[in-house]
């Protein structure tokens, strides 16, 4: 079955017929011969493929070229006259910022956002920011330093100003194709930090609201406590959030509303959720729903999400709980990972949760509080867990 689209690329109107599941890197490479968006790894984590949807930078190898209908998709073949890829080129150049080259394309388009977005960048934002594309060849030294001199070129005479207008698609995704309204309100970018009151402006709306979901995933433990006791300690929320590793309160609940951030660390990079969830109960089904959303003062992405769990008797008088989690990605946080993996990295979270709330159950003495969810150490694990699982699979067939 053919999906009809229509997409402007790099200025042109393109209109064509394509699976739908042909990723937009693949339909630009072998339908249009727009090479310069390179495929490495495939899978969002190299940033080869990096370009521009609706004026911000994306992973083109994980988003499907059908979700993008009625988006503008820069290329940097469609950069070429841009004044700020114009001086980074030539910094580039001059810092030794490139070998092999494999790696530049995307490495120029998140340097031009760098630019754009973080004027005031120093070396060690620059490093956080370009943490997301992988070079093998020059340990970045020369990269940063290029990057370096075209801020400090652009500081001296700012090269354009681009406000990120709404778009059909954008942010990253974070929207449904041209007929939809937008899902998330996104502001011009700068480098000023959101006080506390445009953040809670963000997180007015809770839950998903009737928006479709970009991450939905299922998952069920077990506590060894009866569930009149689990239920109980599931509506003290200020005993509960402890349990969830890198969450915590920003100020006492008020009834069924609930303030809080989540930190969550991914190598040199510790992102900072702040928002606001509403608590629904049903004390005689014991299930739940809690509804939330929130957004990074530092990174820019935004999240909104719903969770609902349901409280089970098992045969041996234990309980299950078991989670059904919807969530909407917006902003860079939607461009890494695949769905199994962020379902793996859950699950992993899930069992900690359980351990922890049944260690408070049981009275046992407790570790501190995680003070951020260290998602690079769940994310080798996983991966390890993968590629010992595939030699398995390997060494049984050939036996």
């Amino acid at each position: 079955m053919k999906f009809p689209v229509e997409l402007t690329i790099n200025g042109r109107e393109i209109s064509a017929e394509i699976e739908p599941r042909l990723h937009l890197a693949d339909f630009l490479r072998e339908h249009l011969n727009l090479t310069a968006t390179h495929l490495r790894c495939e899978q969002g984590a190299c940033g080869a493929c990096t370009l521009l949807i609706d004026g911000q930078p994306a992973r083109s190898c994980i988003t499907f070229a059908a979700l993008c209908n009625g988006a503008k998709i820069t290329t940097l073949e469609g950069l070429e006259n841009d004044p700020v890829i114009a001086v980074l080129r030539r910094a580039f150049s001059d810092e030794h910022g490139l070998q092999c080259g494999y790696c530049t394309p995307g490495m120029l388009v998140t340097a031009r956002d760098i630019i754009l977005r973080l004027p005031n960048a120093d070396d060690r934002r620059i490093r956080e920011e370009i943490s997301g594309n992988l070079c093998r060849c020059t340990g970045y030294v020369g990269i940063v330093r290029a990057i370096a001199r075209a801020l400090d070129e652009n500081r001296k005479s700012p090269l354009a100003e681009v406000l990120h207008k709404h778009g059909p698609l954008g942010p990253v995704g974070a929207r449904p194709g041209a007929a939809g309204k937008p899902e998330f309100a996104q502001e011009s970018t700068s480098n000023r930090p959101v006080e506390p009151a445009a953040a809670n402006a963000e997180t007015t709306a809770l839950g998903l609201a009737g928006r479709r979901p970009n991450i939905e995933i299922q998952q069920a433990f077990t506590v060894a406590q009866p569930p009149a006791a689990v239920w109980t300690f599931f509506t003290d929320i200020a005993r509960v959030v402890p349990c969830l590793p890198g969450a915590s309160l920003t100020r006492p609940p008020s009834g069924d509303r609930v303030e809080g951030k989540i930190s969550v660390k991914l190598g040199p990079i510790t992102t900072n959720f702040v928002g606001q969830a509403h608590v629904m109960r049903d004390d005689v089904n014991l299930r739940g729903t809690i509804m939330g959303s929130g957004n990074d003062q530092v990174g820019g992405s935004r999240a909104a999400g719903e969770i609902e769990y349901v409280l089970a008797p098992t045969e041996t008088g234990a309980t299950r709980i078991s989670l059904t989690i919807r969530a909407l990605l917006a902003g860079p946080l939607a461009q890494f990972g695949r769905s199994g993996i962020v379902e793996d990295v859950v699950a992993r979270i899930t069992e900690t949760f359980a351990k922890n709330v049944e260690g408070y159950l049981s009275g046992s003495v407790m570790d501190e509080p995680a003070a951020s969810l260290q998602a690079g150490t769940l994310l080798r694990q996983v991966l390890f867990a993968r590629v010992k699982a595939l030699f398995a699979r390997l060494f049984g067939s050939s036996s």
